[in-house]
């Protein structure tokens, strides 16, 4: 992943004051360099490293005040309420489609939680919403949608829709293993109702800084 100091990530994204604030209370960088997306190869595929870049591992949904036990349509509705905070969370280029957008395969009405286009991809991107941990199975309803979505939807400038599953909790192996054998382009997120402790992730930044400039210089031995 390459890495976006805040400042420059303030102005790629238009961050006003009260954003950037924000952002900085969410301990946006160091959650960026410490846990990059987990995306499935067709997306880096189709995108190049900044396609994995525009997603997050984690989107911070704080400002919806969720209580700890929550249902799927709480979340949905917070997030339609919310939609302007939201789209600054998912990042600039994020456009807004629809909600329970409708799918017809087969005679069959499927809808999926929410429709985004990303400017910058030139791509439509489908959210499904889970208020449990990350299983395997889940990405087979999502391919699903991506189908539908290329094959009824796409139109033909436009490159292959991408899908986000965005999770209460996740095994970051499991995933892994569920992604690497997936041929849609699709990746796996969490949502936390919380801030981050701050001081624990500038110890693991410092950490991981450390460790990559003390790394030992072989290319003189090749």
């Amino acid at each position: 992943m390459s890495e976006r100091p805040p400042l420059r990530l303030a102005v790629q994204e238009h961050w006003g004051k009260r954003e950037l604030v924000r952002q900085f209370r969410l301990a946006a960088f160091e959650q960026a360099v410490l846990t990059p997306a987990q995306v499935s190869p067709a997306v880096t595929q189709l995108h190049g490293q900044a396609g994995a870049d525009l997603f997050k591992d984690a989107y911070a949904l704080e400002f919806l005040n969720l209580p700890v036990v929550h249902t799927e349509a709480d979340l949905h509705r917070g997030l339609l309420a919310q939609l302007r905070t939201f789209l600054i969370e998912l990042g600039r280029d994020f456009c807004f489609v629809g909600s329970e957008f409708p799918l017809q395969v087969g005679g069959r009405d499927f809808a999926l939680d929410l429709l985004f286009f990303h400017r910058g991809l030139n791509c439509l991107v489908a959210i499904e919403l889970k208020v449990e941990r990350f299983e395997p199975e889940h990405l087979g309803k999502l391919n699903f949608h991506l189908k539908a979505l290329d094959r009824n939807v796409r139109k033909p400038h436009e490159n292959p829709a991408i899908g986000v599953l965005l999770c209460a909790s996740k095994d970051n192996e499991v995933v892994e293993y569920a992604l690497s054998r997936t041929l849609s382009p699709a990746l796996v997120a969490q949502y936390k109702t919380q801030l981050p402790d701050k001081q624990l992730l500038a110890a693991k930044l410092h950490e991981f800084y450390g460790l990559t400039t003390s790394a030992p210089d072989t290319s003189a031995d090749r």
